[in-house]
């Protein structure tokens, strides 16, 4: 929104209602339609089918608004301006009332028709659907001048880079579209420790990601369905409204019209060599201007970027510690080596927070990671085919099929963390741990440490222990280089693809979520941190 735009009347509603709200909608561009909204057009389609509406556009230079009447009607030679809404009135003493932003909403209104018509407009009414109420509203001078100063302060929130604060009425945000995004209830807890959230943030997403994986394998489109076809077989067709995303995996390919169609509904699309490594994605871009100036201006502070790293390396090194604690319960671990690694990894932990630089970090979360995987061998089973066992970390190229299962899940995972950062509109690109690089964005990798654990690591042990792998048919062999084949891939695939679907509590926000839609949330959280509400990013701990 700049100087020049005029301001839609429905954003001077939702400014009065939370001028939170109106920022997310109006500046940053976010806006989502949840069911209220959908309700609330079946409505209007419901009463323009019955002719009750009569909707007119009107546009004010002179007073820098515009918006879409619902119904205009001239009572007694004067005319009002009537708007319909799905819920109830306010309840009053004196009978049911306007809410204030329905209020303001109709003088705006009632303002625009005067400039248009050059007629007094005394009076408008509104109709209340769920009550069966119509309210009078008395267009005077202080209904003018409110509206006046809500187009004011919007125009001073437009020129503005910082979100404005969380409603302080809690019952407003249980009610909002935004609240997945804004994130009120977090806000409250990171503000108040002893605060009970009610949850607002979905535990999962209802679509699934779609992956190609057959060599030769074509994705087309089909009206709005996705099409995909292998050499060999049928093809299969998928509704675009279930799909979250879309995986092209070797020499698999996606045509024109159906990444067209992928663009058009928010769904991305993400590229992968044949051995597993992620190439990158496609996505409608969002330009999430105020967003990213935040991101920057707070990340070029080296205090800032510090914290944060330390927040997330410790969170990856317990991990890590109660990984291995979890795996060996109940078992001798002095024999094998185990209680020493785990000591060690102990004294890295105390270590993080009296890191003095970034390079000081790297290396203690070096010698942990070193001494974790030392720990993985004992973790496997004693029926496990030796070949899984692997002798050391080692990657680009794997040399074992256990390190190949590791590089193609973190590849998975490095998918659903960049997609995260870009629903939320942060840059990859400006990360505050890892340095630049040309494999993959700064950002992604720091926030990747906070899942590797639980996602991949997790998962590829279990996968293991369960002897779901086969040494010879899963995997291929060149030299010293190992690859998951196709078998292999399509297997880890269904795998860490469940594991992201897996619900897990929030050890401070006290509600359960998807690994896949935590990823989101402590995105979310991350950009908290230098928006004036920090304390919860990187709390992500293994019981």
């Amino acid at each position: 929104m700049s100087d020049l735009d005029p301001i839609r009347v429905m954003a001077l509603h939702a400014l009065a209602y939370c001028e939170r709200l109106f920022y997310l909608e109006e500046v940053e561009e976010i806006r989502v339609a949840d069911e209220r909204v959908f309700d609330g057009r079946a409505l209007h389609e419901s009463l323009d089918e019955e002719g009750t509406l009569v909707e007119m556009t009107i546009e004010s230079a002179s007073l820098g608004i515009k918006g879409k009447l619902d119904a205009l009607r001239r009572r007694d030679g004067k005319l009002i301006p009537y708007e319909h809404k799905k819920g109830r009135a306010r309840k009053a003493d004196g009978g049911p009332e306007p809410w204030p932003s329905d209020r303001l909403q109709l003088a705006a209104y009632a303002m625009l028709l005067e400039e248009a018509t050059g007629e007094p407009v005394p009076e408008g009414r509104i109709r209340y659907h769920a009550d069966k109420q119509t309210v009078r509203v008395t267009i005077d001078n202080d209904a003018r001048a409110s509206v006046r100063a809500a187009i004011e302060r919007a125009r001073e929130l437009a020129k503005s880079t910082t979100r404005p604060p969380v409603t302080s009425n809690e019952r407003f945000c249980v009610r909002c579209s935004l609240a997945p995004i804004c994130l009120p209830e977090e806000t409250r807890i990171s503000q108040d420790p002893e605060y009970t959230a009610t949850r607002l943030f979905p535990p999962d997403d209802e679509r699934l990601p779609l992956h190609v994986v057959g060599h030769g394998t074509r994705t087309g489109r089909s009206g709005d369905e996705l099409v995909v076809t292998p050499l060999d077989g049928p093809a299969t067709r998928e509704p675009i409204n279930t799909i979250r995303s879309v995986a092209i995996h070797g020499h698999a390919s996606i045509s024109a019209q159906a990444l067209q169609m992928c663009a058009d509904h928010g769904v991305a699309v993400h590229w992968f060599t044949g051995g597993g490594t992620y190439l990158g994605s496609f996505w409608r871009d969002d330009p999430a201007v105020q967003r990213r100036i935040r991101q920057y201006e707070a990340l070029r502070d080296e205090g800032t970027r510090l914290n944060l790293a330390r927040t997330l390396v410790k969170a990856r090194v317990e991990s890590q510690l109660r990984f291995v604690l979890r795996a060996t319960q109940g078992e001798e671990r002095g024999e094998n080596g185990i209680g020493e690694a785990l000591d060690g990894i102990r004294h890295m932990l105390g270590a993080v927070d009296r890191a003095s630089n970034p390079a000081v970090l790297l290396g203690i979360e070096g010698q942990a990671a070193a001494l974790y995987f030392s720990c993985i061998p004992a973790l496997l089973g004693s029926q496990v085919d030796p070949r899984f066992r692997p002798k050391d970390r080692n990657r680009r190229p794997p040399r074992d099929p256990f390190n190949a299962m590791l590089g193609f899940g973190y590849a998975l995972l490095l998918r659903e963390v960049t997609q995260s950062i870009r629903v939320v509109g942060l840059d990859g690109a400006f990360g505050f741990y890892h340095r630049p690089r040309s494999s993959a964005p700064p950002l992604a990798l720091d926030l990747i440490e906070l899942f590797r654990v639980p996602v991949v690591d997790m998962s590829v042990v279990a996968a293991i222990n369960r002897q779901q792998f086969d040494a010879d048919a899963d995997f291929t062999t060149a030299g010293r280089q190992v690859w998951l084949s196709e078998s292999g891939r399509k297997k880890l695939i269904e795998i860490i693809e469940r594991r992201l679907s897996d619900l897990w509590r929030h050890p401070v926000l006290q509600y359960s979520l998807s690994y896949r839609r935590h990823i989101e949330l402590e995105v979310r959280l991350l950009e908290k941190e230098w928006s004036g509400e920090p304390g919860l990013f990187a709390n992500t701990r293994i019981r």
